[in-house]
């Protein structure tokens, strides 16, 4: 397994991390995505640390607290082995407490968290999504208070606009305070918005990019093509109207691409997908997620080789999209595109 920095910080993490999204099962969206008890996320768990997976990511949301739970199980005697990245932010019940990062929010939110997951200390914390309704001077000076306190290593957030990360490391800088070092997007080959302005400005502020659905919401599995409709057992049937929008046409066009590479390079369609993530800038992990041991031990093969050039241009050219404004003249018209060449 290879090792990066994550972000400009100290942190090394593996190329390849795992999403707990999966144990659990409580409600509608959860169940969908898997119900692994602690027996089975052990199991999962021991296959990761097998393959040098030691980055678990998580969030207060999953299930209502039980995947932090049944993770902390899991990981129990090994603590020191593994790297813990949990979220939250995202509402947690119906008081007005429940969600956001106010402060009284955040270190309620942690000290749960801590207590679910059955360690003093988390390695990666991360802000779910941005709230508007607390300063961000709040939420950045309760983060440092947190690190100083040591129950987090470190801080990030997954869901922002690029303008509030930059406010926040402004702050950050203007107090002393430590910066964000992470940011938890969505990236995928049918799904390469991040590019545009998030990718950018990751590599300015030295945030790496730990990226969540690889799959496409499960679109890239191999399962899904032109002549081969959402099979019957597929999480979409219950879970599309959560998930990231793609355009049919693009969708086949991409997958059409990634079987003739995974034809040439006799992988499959999700190893080459993954692959491709990995050989992007400012990609410090992707999270691959699975719903048993068929699905990890495919996922794990993502890594131990490379794309050649030829073979990323054609996953380039198919997954192809113009942003929008105001990146979009930028694409098409010279004298824009000289002065901010692109990073890929």
């Amino acid at each position: 397994m290879e090792y990066r920095q994550l972000g400009s910080s100290g942190l090394r993490v593996p190329a390849l991390s795992f999403g707990t999204g999966t144990f659990g099962g409580q409600g509608p969206l959860f169940s969908a995505w898997g119900t692994s008890d602690v027996a089975e996320a052990r199991r999962l768990v021991d296959l990761c640390l097998e393959a040098g997976v030691t980055l678990f990511d998580t969030a207060d949301v999953y299930s209502n607290g039980a995947s932090e739970e049944i993770l902390g199980a899991a990981i129990r005697d090994r603590r020191d082995s593994v790297l813990i990245s949990t979220k939250t932010g995202l509402p947690m019940g119906e008081g007005p407490q429940d969600w956001g990062a106010s402060r009284a929010r955040l270190i309620r939110a942690v000290e749960d968290a801590l207590r679910r997951l059955g360690t003093d200390y988390i390695d990666l914390l991360q802000l779910h999504a941005f709230d508007a309704s607390t300063p961000a001077e709040e939420v950045m000076g309760t983060l440092d208070q947190l690190i100083a306190a040591g129950k987090i290593r470190y801080a990030g957030v997954s869901n922002y606009p690029g303008w509030q990360i930059m406010k926040a490391q402004a702050i950050a800088d203007r107090h002393g305070w430590p910066r964000l070092v992470a940011h938890q997007v969505y990236y995928s080959l049918i799904g390469r918005a991040y590019e545009a302005e998030l990718m950018p400005l990751a590599a300015d502020q030295g945030l790496g990019a730990l990226v969540w659905s690889p799959l496409g919401w499960g679109r890239l599995t191999g399962k899904i093509g032109r002549d081969r409709p959402v099979p019957a057992g597929s999480r979409l049937h219950e879970t599309a109207q959560f998930a990231p929008p793609v355009e049919t046409e693009q969708l086949y066009r991409v997958v059409d691409a990634l079987e003739t590479v995974a034809a040439e390079t006799g992988k499959t369609v999700p190893q080459v997908a993954i692959n491709w993530l990995l050989q992007r800038p400012t990609v410090s992990s992707v999270i691959i997620g699975a719903r048993n041991e068929e699905q990890l031990r495919d996922n794990l093969g993502a890594v131990g080789w490379s794309l050649t050039p030829e073979q990323v241009a054609a996953l380039d050219a198919a997954s192809d999209v113009l942003p929008p404004y105001p990146h979009t003249p930028y694409r098409q018209q010279e004298g824009f595109a000289r002065l901010n060449p692109p990073l890929v």
